[in-house]
C-alpha cells in the first residue's frame, strides 16, 4: 500500500490484464483481427520494428482505453500463477493456487508480430529476469 495516497497497488491478474489490452474488442489484436499484419506496426513495438530494444511508453497508438503498449515492447508479468483455464464460462476468473511459474502477458520486442496477440499468454519463474519483461501496476 502506498501510504502518501492510501491505494493499494499490484499486479494484475490475467483476466484483467487482457480486458484491459483487448478494450472491449474481441479480435485477434486490439486494432482488429490485422491478417497480414498490416497496421501492426502503428500499434506495438515487435521483431520488425523495434530495432532489438525496449522503447519508451507511448511511442505507438494506444488501444481504445487509451493505454498503450499493452502488445509489444516488453511481456508483463500478472498477478496469476500459470496453469491451464476453467473449462466452461468464468467471469474475472484467477489462476491456480500455486504453482512453480507465472504468467505474462503482451508480448516482448524480440518476438514476431503473432505473439501481439491479446490472448497470447506465457510463464516462467518468478525469479526470472530478461530483457523484454516487465511490469504494469493496477489500483
Amino acid at each position: 500500500m502506498n501510504t502518501a495516497t492510501g491505494k493499494t497497488f499490484r499486479l494484475p491478474t490475467e483476466a484483467q490484464w487482457e480486458y484491459a489490452a483487448r478494450a472491449g474488442t474481441q479480435t485477434r489484436f486490439y486494432w482488429g483481427d490485422d491478417p497480414d499484419y498490416t497496421a501492426i506496426g502503428d500499434y506495438a513495438w515487435y521483431y520488425e520494428n523495434s530495432d532489438y530494444q525496449t522503447h519508451d511508453v507511448g511511442g505507438k497508438l494506444p488501444n481504445a482505453f487509451g493505454l498503450y503498449d499493452m502488445s509489444g515492447n516488453v511481456w508483463e508479468w500478472c498477478q496469476d500463477w500459470y496453469g491451464t483455464y476453467p473449462s466452461g464460462s468464468v467471469t474475472d476468473p484467477t489462476g491456480p493456487a500455486s504453482s512453480s511459474r507465472r504468467a505474462f502477458r503482451g508480448d516482448g520486442w524480440c518476438n514476431d508480430g503473432y505473439y501481439c496477440r491479446s490472448a497470447c499468454r506465457y510463464s516462467s519463474t518468478p525469479s526470472d529476469t530478461h530483457f523484454d519483461l516487465g511490469f504494469r501496476l493496477a489500483r
